[in-house]
């Protein structure tokens, strides 16, 4: 590898947003040849340092350098124009185009005339970093790896010596981020410079040379991979050790709580979203959901809290003190009576669950309110469980009454979870806990998900991280397509296993219960 020179080298750089300072003071290298990934909690300004490289944001203070040389990256363009190409966690691409026409968008003109040479440019880069991918498929029938193997290939594509990846694996299968990281090798091997920014410490371990550390917007340092731990980075990270067992006790005395029998949903384009879904959840047992973005898991949840029709199939819940109620023919708040409660973290936090101008009291009472109480007749309530998430999931904020909109990400999802918390469910489902939240706050909502459990009550959660989902489950369901391609235990399946039912379309039958 060739050292001495760095690729990039960032000295000082300080970006401000009002009074909140996202990077402080920053200094950061990588070099030619080498993948540096970048570690932090969420809020600790790593994607704001890496839009500023990439010329979305312009640095308030401080400087940056390409191969030894001061630059000034104004816009993307200028970003382009030095070899630094960056893939965001959101692609922005034509969907009715063919992959090899959105790998030259907006590019000068000649390249349109000759989409022959362009293919075989194109191939070129497939065959030299090994990728997998038709030119001239159309985006839409692309799945969502395919799709990024197109964002990496335009960047290459347009000469980037230079990629910046956003959480590539966020979206991606055990399979397919292996690929991913054998493509990402290759690179490395041609000299290339790759910065991966990430929060899953097994994979910076796996992949890169040295991760640099941020917290709270400071640069805390970089190591090298090969002497660092998943304990030692996340110490750096949080600054105080953290223990990183997921507690997982044995369920107790479980008894069955909703049971789903061939549920399907059609979407309004007519497209079956959830085909024939079978499955049974017992009280005290968490049941992951695993699955590739978009296989059904919104549709399922929603269905089960009544927010979506079922074109078939019956939903039965079985309350602790006997009897069975239909859940298919209720309404939303009927449900929500039994105590079936949905806590869905949507990319768009604030529009699903919660109203951006109240304060946390007013939000917790909006859901007291749909349970049929009164409304404005008891704040005490809402105020004391307010300030009890607050405490018990160290949410930033400057008081109970500030409007959540206010609030980072990461606090707002806590509030979200907590609400549902703390209205007492029989059935806790939640979708997305954790995401985009740091180590810290992660843990605390694994175990506040162990308290239900404990509790008795049935817990069904949707998550991304399989890794997390292995440790913190009983048993592992998983979609495929809108299908149901298998059940596991989560206690002796492996990560491999889960990862080939996430792909499989037809009825698995391997750990079906």
């Amino acid at each position: 590898m060739e050292t001495g020179v760095n690729a990039i080298e960032l000295k000082h750089i300080t970006k401000r947003f009002g009074k909140v300072v996202a990077n402080d003071g920053v200094n950061l290298s990588v070099r030619r040849g080498e993948i540096l990934s970048i570690l932090g909690e969420n809020g600790s300004g790593k994607t704001t340092l890496m839009n500023m490289i990439s010329g979305i944001y312009f640095p308030d203070e401080g400087q940056i350098f390409v191969d030894g040389k001061e630059v000034v990256i104004r816009s993307p363009k200028d970003s382009f124009d030095l070899g630094i190409g960056m893939i965001h966690q959101h692609f922005k691409l034509v969907d009715v185009l063919t992959a090899a026409e959105n790998i030259i968008l907006g590019l000068p003109g000649k390249e349109i005339l000759d989409m022959q040479a362009v293919r075989s440019k194109i191939r070129e880069l497939v065959d030299r970093y090994g990728f997998e991918l038709d030119p001239d498929q159309k985006i839409y029938t692309m799945s969502v790896s395919q799709k990024q193997t197109v964002e990496i290939i335009k960047v290459l594509y347009r000469g980037a010596n230079v990629l910046i990846l956003d959480e590539p694996t966020a979206v991606l299968t055990p399979q397919e981020t292996d690929k991913l990281f054998d493509v990402l090798r290759n690179m490395k091997k041609d000299g290339r410079s790759i910065i991966i920014i990430t929060h899953k410490l097994h994979e910076v371990l796996a992949l890169s040379d040295e991760v640099a550390v941020l917290r709270k917007g400071k640069y805390i340092g970089t190591v090298e991979t090969k002497t660092a731990t998943a304990e030692s980075l996340t110490e750096m990270m949080v600054g105080k050790k953290v223990s990183l067992n997921i507690d997982r006790p044995e369920p107790v005395n479980p008894q069955k709580r909703l049971e789903i029998k061939g549920i399907s949903c059609v979407n309004k384009e007519g497209i079956t979203t959830l085909d024939k879904a079978d499955f049974t959840a017992f009280s005290g047992e968490i049941l992951g959901i695993a699955g590739v973005a978009g296989s059904g898991q919104k549709e399922l949840l929603e269905a089960i809290a009544g927010l979506q029709p079922i074109t078939e199939g019956t939903i039965t819940y079985f309350p602790a003190e006997g009897g069975e109620e239909e859940l298919s023919k209720m309404t939303t708040t009927q449900i929500r009576k039994l105590g079936v409660k949905l806590s869905f973290v949507p990319e768009d936090r604030l529009g699903m669950g919660l109203v951006g101008s109240m304060g946390m009291t007013d939000n917790m009472m909006l859901r007291g309110y749909q349970a049929g109480r009164r409304f404005f007749t008891d704040r005490k309530t809402p105020k004391s469980l307010a300030e009890r998430i607050i405490q018990d999931l160290e949410v930033v904020t400057p008081g109970v009454s500030t409007p959540v909109r206010r609030l980072s990400g990461g606090n707002v999802q806590k509030v979200l979870v907590g609400r549902e918390i703390a209205s007492n469910p029989k059935v806790l489902m939640v979708a997305y806990p954790v995401r985009g939240l740091d180590i810290n706050s992660s843990y605390t909502i694994y175990n506040l998900l162990n308290e239900q459990k404990k509790q008795g009550v049935a817990v069904l959660c949707v998550g991304e991280d399989l890794d997390v989902l292995l440790e913190l489950c009983d048993k592992i369901l998983v979609l495929c397509g809108g299908k149901v391609s298998g059940i596991v235990d989560a206690r002796t399946t492996t990560k491999e296993a889960v990862g080939l039912l996430m792909t499989r379309n037809q009825r698995g039958e391997a750990g079906k219960e």
